[in-house]
C-alpha cells in the first residue's frame, strides 16, 4: 500500500537538495555506497528537511479553482506495473534486498527527493523505448541529489565524470556544469546507456555495469573469460567490487518497488504527470530576476536548475530555465515583455594603474574569461584608463543560495567535530601533501572542501581541516600531535566495540575512518585504518 496526500501537485517541487551534499555522499544510502555520501534527511510535514543549512519552502499553490479535483494516477505504481526485467535469485541481490528491508524509510526519502525529476526521466525512457527500470538508477548513483559530487569527480543525479560529460556534449565551465543539469544530464546518461546496450547486444546487466566502471573494464573482463572458456554474462565476470555490487543494487531496488504492496512498503504518491517545464530564455539572465518573474524563490529556481554555478545563466547557453509547469505560461509572457538589456546588470569599470584582469575578476567575484568574453578581449592585456563592462548580480550574493561559492561555504562551515583549521594552499601543494601534514585522510580533506581527491589545487585557495582532539587525530594547534596511524588486521572474535575499547577510540570514528556500516559484521583478515593517541594506550 502507498500513502496518498491531498497536497497540490506543485508542492512536489519543494523537495530540494541540501547545500552540504555536493560531495555526492549521503549517510543513509545502502552500503556499500561508493558513489553516494550526502547528509541524512527526514520527512517533516511535506517538505524534506536536511541536516545542512538549507531548508526548502513550498512552491506557491496555483489559484483556487471551482473545478472538481481530478484523481491522478501514481507514477510509482505505473513503473512497478511496467517493469519487464526478470530479476534472478542471486546472493548479491539478496544481500542488497535485506538492507532495504532493514531500512524501510529509505525509499520514502529518496522518492520524495525525486518528485520534481522522476516524471521527466520516465518520459525520456519511454520516448527512447528503454527499460523503465533505469529510472531507478539515479537512486543507486546519487539518491536523486542533483548536487551530488563523488570522490571520483562524478557529479549530478547520474554521477557523470568530466570525460564522459564532454563525450556526450555536456558543457562544464565557470558558469555552468551540464552534469548537474537534470534535463541535459538525463539526455547524456540515456545516450550513454543506449550506446552500451547496443555494444553488449541488448544485455542491460552488462550495460549498467559498464555505466559504472566504463566499457573498457567490462570489455577486458569479457575477454579474460572468453580466453578461459568461461561464460561472459555479468554474474560470471570478475569485476571491481563496486561494480560487482552495482547491478545487484539496481535489481534489489526493482524488486522493492515492484513488490512494495505485498511487502507492506508505503511509498509516496507521485502524480503521473509533468510538474516541470523547460522555458527558453533567449539569452543570459540573472537568476534572482528569473525567480521573481517565475514567482518562486531563488532557492527553488536553483533546485530545478542545479547546473548553474553562479548568479546568472551562462552567457553562451544553455538559454533555458526549468520552472514549475503551473508558472511556465506567465514566466514566458513576462520574459517576452522584458527587454534584453534589462535581463542582466552591468557595471562600467575604469582600469586603475597596476590593475590586472585577475585583480578585477577577483574584485567582482567572476572569472577572467567572463571579462574577456564580455569585452571581446583576446588576451589579458589591459591599459589604465580604459573601461570594462562587468556583469554583476542584481541582489546581494547572500540571496543566491546555491551558487558554487555558497555551496562550498556551507560545506566548509558544517561542523565535523573537533578543531577546525584553515589552510592556505601554497605552490607545489596537493590534497595528499596537505592531508599528510595534518594527519587526516585525503578523501576526508577533499570531502570537507567539496572536492575529489584527484582535483587540482590553485595557489591561495583556502581549505578547512577538521582534526579530532580526542580519540582521533590530535589538534595540531596544541603543538603536541601524539596520534599515530595504525593498520590493524581483524582477528577471529573481533568486533568494532572490542577494537574501540582496546585502543580507546570510538566505534563511530572507526566506521568513519574506514567507511564502514556499523551494523555489518567484521571479517577475520579485514584491514582497518586506526588513528590512535599513544598517550592513552599506557594508562
Amino acid at each position: 500500500m502507498r500513502f496518498e496526500t491531498k497536497l497540490p501537485t506543485t508542492a512536489a517541487l519543494a523537495v530540494m537538495l541540501a547545500l552540504g551534499s555536493i560531495d555526492g555522499r549521503t549517510q543513509d544510502l545502502m552500503p556499500p555506497a561508493p558513489h553516494q555520501n550526502a547528509s541524512s534527511s527526514s520527512l517533516s510535514g511535506w517538505v524534506l528537511e536536511y541536516t545542512d543549512t538549507y531548508t526548502p519552502t513550498p512552491v506557491p499553490e496555483p489559484e483556487a479553482s471551482n473545478a472538481a479535483p481530478t484523481e491522478t494516477n501514481s507514477l510509482i505504481d505505473r513503473l512497478a506495473n511496467q517493469f519487464t526485467w526478470t530479476i534472478p535469485e542471486r546472493p548479491r541481490t539478496d544481500q542488497q534486498q535485506r538492507w532495504f528491508e532493514r531500512h524501510p524509510d529509505y525509499l520514502v526519502r529518496v522518492f520524495e527527493r525525486a518528485r520534481p525529476y522522476l516524471h521527466h526521466i520516465v518520459s525520456e525512457l519511454e520516448a527512447h523505448d528503454m527499460p523503465l527500470e533505469l529510472a531507478l538508477l539515479p537512486i543507486v548513483e546519487s539518491a536523486f541529489d542533483p548536487f551530488a559530487y563523488s570522490h571520483g569527480r562524478a557529479a549530478g543525479l547520474w554521477q557523470i565524470i568530466p570525460g564522459t560529460g564532454r563525450r556526450f556534449g555536456l558543457q562544464q565551465n565557470w558558469w555552468y556544469d551540464g552534469r548537474r543539469d537534470v534535463i541535459a544530464a538525463t539526455d547524456a546518461a540515456l545516450q550513454y546507456l543506449r550506446f552500451l546496450a547496443e555494444r553488449y547486444d541488448g544485455d542491460y546487466e552488462l550495460a549498467v555495469a559498464a555505466y559504472n566502471s566504463g566499457e573498457g573494464t567490462v570489455d577486458r573482463a569479457i575477454r579474460r573469460n572468453r580466453k578461459a572458456g568461461k561464460a561472459t554474462d555479468f554474474w560470471a565476470l570478475s569485476l571491481p567490487k563496486e561494480t560487482a555490487s552495482y547491478v545487484p543494487k539496481l535489481h534489489a531496488l526493482v524488486r522493492q518497488v515492484r513488490s512494495a504492496d505485498e511487502r507492506g512498503l508505503e511509498l509516496p504518491h507521485i502524480d503521473d504527470r509533468a510538474v516541470i517545464a523547460s522555458v527558453a530564455t533567449g539569452g543570459q539572465i540573472d537568476l534572482a530576476l528569473a525567480a521573481e518573474l517565475a514567482d518562486i524563490s531563488v532557492a527553488e529556481l536553483y533546485a530545478l536548475n542545479p547546473g548553474f554555478n553562479q548568479w546568472a545563466t551562462a552567457p553562451k547557453g544553455p538559454h533555458r530555465l526549468v520552472v514549475p509547469i503551473a508558472t511556465a505560461p506567465s514566466f514566458t509572457q513576462q520574459l517576452d515583455a522584458l527587454p534584453a538589456n534589462q535581463r542582466m546588470r552591468w557595471k562600467r569599470h575604469q582600469i586603475a594603474d597596476g590593475e590586472t584582469l585577475s585583480h578585477i575578476a577577483e574584485q567582482y567575484a567572476i572569472s577572467t574569461a567572463t571579462i574577456r568574453d564580455a569585452n571581446n578581449l583576446r588576451g589579458s592585456m589591459i591599459r589604465a584608463g580604459q573601461y570594462l563592462l562587468i556583469p554583476t548580480a542584481t541582489r546581494p550574493m547572500s540571496d543566491y543560495t546555491h551558487t558554487a561559492a555558497a555551496r562550498l561555504q556551507a560545506k566548509q562551515s558544517r561542523n565535523r567535530g573537533g578543531g577546525k583549521r584553515t589552510h592556505t594552499v601554497t605552490a607545489g601543494e596537493s590534497l595528499w601533501t596537505i592531508a599528510q601534514r595534518y594527519n587526516v585522510s585525503t578523501r576526508s580533506l577533499a570531502s570537507w572542501n567539496g572536492m575529489a581527491p584527484k582535483d587540482t589545487l590553485s595557489v591561495g585557495r583556502k581549505l578547512v581541516v577538521w582534526q579530532q582532539t580526542t580519540g582521533g587525530v590530535a589538534d595540531a594547534a596544541s603543538g603536541a600531535n601524539m596520534t599515530r596511524k595504525l593498520r590493524y588486521t581483524v582477528r577471529t572474535g573481533d568486533s568494532l566495540d572490542r577494537i574501540a575499547n582496546r585502543f580507546r577510540i570510538t566505534v563511530r570514528d572507526i566506521a568513519r575512518w574506514n567507511k564502514l556500516d556499523i551494523n555489518r559484521i567484521l571479517r577475520p583478515g579485514q584491514r582497518l585504518t586506526l588513528f590512535v593517541d599513544v598517550r592513552r594506550q599506557s594508562s
